[in-house]
């Protein structure tokens, strides 16, 4: 029995499988039947519409060809059109970059603006005819036919530039040239173009093209700090843009091309030919004849001068950027966009600065063959006090004190020792400077030589290379010296360096790049008793009605402890003696304390003077933008010169504060008098040297520059007048005639601050 029940269900399992098989079996022919019913069906109906022979390939081929590509296409371009989508995303973007910003210095006084300027908007139906038509010609004559995307402008572009060998004209309408300065940037990248188009056609769906046209006159930049060409008429023209006549609108339609170019007062002559090309333009479009535009050839617009005007643009420029980042940080409700901020310039500090740099520049820059410095000028809060972010604001705006990363050399090393302070090093610890190799690399010291046993005062007072590796190695331990990097990167931190600090052998000798302001300020850590700040510009803001919006001191983040006071007053001792004893003499300050680190890289590419005393931290950078070498520049030359005439004009007026592991400075030694002028007991300056030759100011220059015009003037006129009359005799001069020496002008020029110790 026990074996009949297991065999009955066995055959029971076996049916079943059997028929389920079955089952399976009947669907899948029955599906076949039918789909091969179906294809004939299809088939039949299908030959009805066959194409045969020539047919096939002259139309259907095609069409299916364009068809299978298109929907290809299709698909690739919704992927390409995500990224610029995103840029949309902020339902407030019409208000983006919508800011009107009055900038007062840290007393109130104005300094300048950025942004739109709201207060003066013009409907577009105000602006003159002439200056409308300018735009179109030259800009984008289809504008109005086409939908964002101008594809025979384009093409004609692409051909004129293949066949110049370069670009001559731009191919973007004036829709993609807005959707840039709404949502984008400028870099030259593939990506940016592709965005650029989106975006140019998800604007045509959004808003007219009158819209378009006029946000475009009001956002694009025009040079001189100002946006929109109602700013910039009242800057070069000092009149409203409803008042400008066919001169200065050609020359305003001409800006958008190049402003930096072709402002008119920078580079009239510029302005001046590209006004002519723009009236060119509006003659081959057909907007105006020969004959209109004949008048505006023979009398070219005149700007105003504003080359006496000294308006802190590279500051401005970093303070904009600031209140940019701060508005983003506001609620979504939160709609206004005219505000007035109170910063932390001090003007008297900021010319200095400039002062300081040009004279350098004039006087020894050829010789060491360096074109551009930067400095950063911060108190001990944080506050941006003066900034210069290179030479000429007309010639480059790029602002080498807060964008441009260049290697910090031997001003990087106080990190270096502060985070060997921090792991049991003591100021009078003493280091075998001697060879030392990292793999392959092995650093030299300036001169090739070694000095033995020093302890890590004298390391930092000589600059020597090999003691920092040599720390980082024994900040490493058992962990290896990229141990003992990490831990220097790690400090770098704390005091406020975000730059990227790549983990290299020579990171600890400088080899890694920072910016001139964030070195600066984190600089201020040691005078502030180990205490961290954040650099800033902004003081106060408020609306345009003058309600109050945000404080630095209220709203701002506050200063944190990065390093143990008792530390930085250690290493405040140690950069002491960098300036009262070391590789910065230059920059020793009278009766100041004074402290700092110089810095110089390899091929004398970057020299720098990184320092700081009880009331203010300054950061001075030399080079050149191509990062080619200067003759033979270190941070103890102009770099340290030129901090000290910044910093003696910050402190006049000031109470001078002591720097914790320095004390109060002291007076620097008196040159002594020679003997025949000491027993006369006549009162005499003291003499430190031969005196330097007198340098000009950038004012004195530019009066002599007048000076000489007006006298070739003078000659030519003598010239032509000599050529028609015959020569007279010359009359003696009087008696009483005062006879000026040739070199008077110059004196005079620059005799407010010719000459420098």
């Amino acid at each position: 029995m026990r074996q009949i029940i297991p065999q009955r269900w066995k055959t029971k399992i076996r049916h079943v499988l059997l028929d389920v098989d079955a089952r399976i079996d009947s669907s899948l022919f029955s599906s076949a039947k039918g789909a091969r019913e179906l294809y004939e069906r299809y088939s039949t109906f299908m030959d009805r519409f066959y194409v045969g022979r020539w047919k096939r390939w002259v139309f259907v081929e095609p069409l299916s060809e364009a068809a299978t590509l298109g929907l290809g296409g299709l698909i690739l371009l919704l992927t390409l059109a995500i990224p610029a989508f995103r840029e949309t995303a902020d339902d407030d973007w019409l208000k983006k970059s919508d800011l009107a910003v009055s900038f007062l210095d840290r007393y109130g006084n104005p300094i300048g603006s950025r942004g739109i300027k709201h207060n003066d908007s013009i409907p577009l139906e105000d602006f003159p005819d002439v200056l409308i038509k300018a735009t179109l010609a030259t800009e984008d004559r289809r504008f109005y036919d086409h939908f964002g995307i101008d594809i025979a402008g384009t093409a004609r572009a692409l051909v004129t530039n293949a066949q110049a060998g370069g670009v001559r004209q731009g191919g973007s309408s004036i829709s993609q040239q807005l959707a840039k300065n709404l949502f984008l940037n400028n870099e030259r990248t593939i990506e940016r173009k592709v965005k650029e188009a989106f975006l140019a056609i998800w604007l045509e769906t959004r808003l007219t093209k009158n819209e378009i046209l006029k946000l475009y006159l009001d956002r694009a930049y025009m040079g001189g700090g100002t946006f929109g060409v109602d700013g910039a008429a009242h800057f070069y023209f000092n009149k409203s843009a409803r008042d400008v006549n066919l001169a200065e609108a050609a020359m305003l339609a001409g800006l958008f091309k190049a402003p930096t170019k072709y402002a008119p007062h920078i580079n009239l002559p510029a302005a001046r030919a590209r006004a002519n090309v723009v009236l060119d333009n509006l003659v081959d479009a057909g907007f105006m004849t020969e004959g209109q535009v004949f008048g505006a050839r023979r009398n070219p617009a005149f700007a105003v001068d504003r080359r006496d005007e000294n308006s802190p643009n590279y500051y401005l420029d970093y303070a904009f950027e600031e209140m940019r980042k701060l508005v983003d940080t506001f609620p979504r409700s939160y709609t206004e966009r005219v505000f007035v901020v109170r910063t932390a310039i001090d003007m008297n500090v900021q010319r200095a600065a400039e002062d300081a740099v040009e004279n350098q520049l004039r006087q020894f820059g050829r010789d060491y063959h360096a074109t551009q410095a930067a400095t950063a000028v911060a108190d001990l809060d944080g506050g941006v006090r003066a900034m210069v972010g290179g030479r000429d604001y007309g010639a480059s705006q790029f602002n080498r004190a807060t964008d441009a990363y260049r290697q910090p050399g031997s001003s990087f090393k106080p990190y270096v020792y502060t985070t060997a302070l921090l792991n049991g090093f003591k100021p009078n610890s003493t280091i075998v400077d001697g060879p030392v190799c990292i793999g392959n690399w092995c650093p030299q010291n300036y001169g090739h030589s070694y000095s033995g046993s020093v302890t890590l005062t004298q390391a930092i007072t000589r600059s020597i290379n090999v003691v920092p590796v040599k720390l980082s190695i024994a900040m490493g331990g058992k962990d290896g010296p990229k141990a003992g990097r990490a831990k220097i990167v790690e400090v770098a931190r704390r005091f406020g360096i975000k730059a990227p600090l790549p983990d290299t052998p020579s990171l600890p000798i400088g080899s890694d790049e920072v910016t001139v302001l964030e070195h600066a300020v984190a600089y201020a850590t040691f005078p502030n008793k180990g205490k961290a700040v954040t650099p800033h510009a902004m003081l106060e803001v408020r609306t345009g009605t003058g309600d109050p919006v945000w404080r630095w001191d209220r709203d701002g983040p506050k200063p944190r402890q990065a390093i143990p006071a008792s530390v930085a007053a250690d290493m405040a001792g140690m950069m002491s003696h960098v300036v009262s004893e070391g590789t910065a003499r230059r920059a020793a300050l009278d009766g100041i304390p004074t402290a700092g680190k110089t810095g110089t890289t390899n091929a004398y590419r970057d020299a720098w003077f990184v320092g700081y005393t009880g009331n203010f931290t300054c950061a001075v950078w030399y080079g050149n933008d191509d990062y080619s070498p200067t003759n033979r520049m270190t941070g103890g030359s102009l770099p340290a010169q030129t901090w000290h005439d910044i910093m003696v004009a910050a402190h006049r007026g000031v109470e001078i504060k002591e720097i914790a592991g320095v004390g109060m400075g002291t007076k620097l030694p008196q040159p002594v008098m020679p003997a025949t002028m000491a027993a006369t007991g006549a009162p005499r300056a003291p003499e430190v040297g031969p005196a330097p030759p007198p340098v000009l100011t950038k004012r004195g220059a530019d009066i002599l520059v007048r000076v000489e015009k007006l006298l070739d003037d003078a000659a030519r006129s003598a010239t032509k007048s000599s050529s028609d009359e015959p020569p007279k005799p010359a009359k003696p001069a009087p008696s009483s005639a005062l006879a000026f020496p040739q070199n008077y002008v110059a004196e005079t020029a620059g005799s407010s601050d010719s000459r420098k110790n």
